[in-house]
């Protein structure tokens, strides 16, 4: 089965606006394993904005599921996840204080920059995951710099997905096979929503991890958290 992993950023932004803790984003990380989900997803920024690096520092003795680390590899980052030494690190090519991840790293272009990082994580131990686009060539770029997974930088899929499905779901089941044909496991994120998660997991049903957190933090306003989760769980299911 696909793995849940819930981004809980969204949670410390709402901490966040008010100073305090509250809403606690640590009890929150607990409850979402409480209600299945099967992961943790964070992602710190240099400004602190929603996630911490307290935050993650205090979450990482008390999860029981996968903890996911995503974040652009800087020296302070870097430094933040071999201490931590979470199960997966998920490498995302932002740039300080961008609003949201927008694109995928040019494995090419970068490739011994991202040599040199994912050669000092795995050497903690610590599974790699490079945030990418569905361009072959940096696909097969991923191939070559040591990396375990993937994850598709799926926005492009969910804003097309309501006009036409399976055009827009066709480039990524495209890159999902070369990127299984080239030994790497496949992960996927970025507006995957209960809209168009179900079409986009039957399409890759090989699809080892999704990472979602603005849609379903969003979805509990309406119908709780734990529901929520047990509704993403069963997009992934079915």
């Amino acid at each position: 089965m696909t793995k849940l992993s819930v981004n809980i950023n969204k949670v410390a932004t709402l901490r966040n606006a008010r100073g305090g803790n509250v809403p606690d984003v640590q009890r929150v990380a607990l409850d979402c394993e409480d209600y299945g989900a099967q992961g943790i997803t964070v992602h710190p920024r240099p400004d602190e904005r929603h996630i911490r690096y307290r935050d993650v520092e205090l979450l990482k003795p008390i999860l029981r599921t996968e903890f996911n680390i995503e974040g652009y590899p800087s020296e302070k980052f870097l430094d933040l996840v071999c201490a931590i030494r979470p199960h997966q690190v998920t490498l995302v090519p932002d740039p300080p204080g961008v609003l949201t991840s927008s694109a995928g790293w040019d494995t090419l272009k970068h490739k011994d920059f991202l040599v040199d990082v994912i050669a000092r994580l795995k050497a903690e131990g610590i599974r790699t995951s490079v945030f990418i686009g569905t361009e072959a060539k940096l696909i097969e770029g991923a191939a070559l710099i040591g990396t375990d997974r993937v994850e598709l930088y799926t926005e492009p899929y969910a804003a097309a997905y309501p006009q036409d499905p399976e055009a827009a779901v066709k480039p990524f089941v495209a890159a999902a096979e070369l990127a299984r044909s080239v030994g790497l496991d496949l992960n996927a994120g970025h507006d995957l929503s209960l809209e168009n998660l179900r079409f986009f997991k039957q399409q890759i049903p090989w699809l080892k991890e999704v990472s979602i957190g603005h849609a379903l933090i969003s979805d509990a306003l309406y119908y709780g958290l734990q529901n929520t989760i047990e509704m993403y769980l069963r997009q992934l299911r079915d």
